[in-house]
């Protein structure tokens, strides 16, 4: 194995994106996951900008604060950074996400997080997501590596299955504790056991 790829929601960002619904409901207690996840879902394949959400599900004033407010709820796994300085000795890193270009950007900023990846995926900005199967080979090749080459780290299993699909090692990043009957580890401490074991 060459690279490891990873997802950043419920892996290396703590909210898996239950906090966004949650972050909605407390002003619109009545709009559901069903309400809420379509709009979401076109900022993250670059449809419409991120502000656009807020207003379209309902907010009014100033956006910019209100998506501040919510974007500062979102934790980061602090274990990610010992985690990424030790694997770049050993594999190439990408972050594959699905997001939106202004979310991603923002929290990729405040964390200091694009120093540690040789390649970066975000859905809003390549106008496609996971499970799509061309995201994921987009990736690869930004690694210069084949599907094969690459271990892909997330917390959804669809995605893993797509990963899987074209050849590449899946490992469930279990933050949500879901079944899962393949490769599975609990945290980054974990993982960095799992893929140096590898070499």
């Amino acid at each position: 194995m060459k690279a490891i790829i990873l997802d950043m929601y419920g892996v290396i960002l703590k909210d898996s994106g239950e906090g966004f619904y949650s972050f909605v409901s407390r002003t619109f207690p009545k709009l559901s996951p069903a309400d809420i996840y379509p709009i979401w879902d076109k900022a993250d394949v670059g449809e419409i900008p991120s502000l656009e959400v807020f207003e379209s599900l309902g907010f009014q004033g100033d956006l910019s604060r209100i998506e501040r407010e919510y974007l500062d709820t979102v934790e980061i796994d602090e274990a990610f950074y010992d985690f990424a300085s030790k694997i770049k000795k050993r594999f190439r890193l990408a972050l594959l996400s699905n997001d939106s270009s202004e979310w991603s950007r923002y929290f990729r900023e405040k964390y200091g997080l694009n120093r540690y990846f040789d390649a970066i995926t975000v859905s809003g900005d390549v106008k496609m997501k996971k499970s799509d199967t061309r995201i994921f080979l987009l990736t690869a090749e930004k690694l210069d590596c084949t599907a094969a080459d690459c271990i892909y780290v997330d917390d959804r299993r669809y995605n893993l299955e797509a990963a899987q699909a074209l050849g590449m090692e899946a490992v469930l990043f279990n933050s949500r504790n879901v079944p899962y009957e393949g490769k599975t580890v609990g945290s980054f401490a974990e993982l960095e056991t799992m893929l140096l074991g590898t070499c």
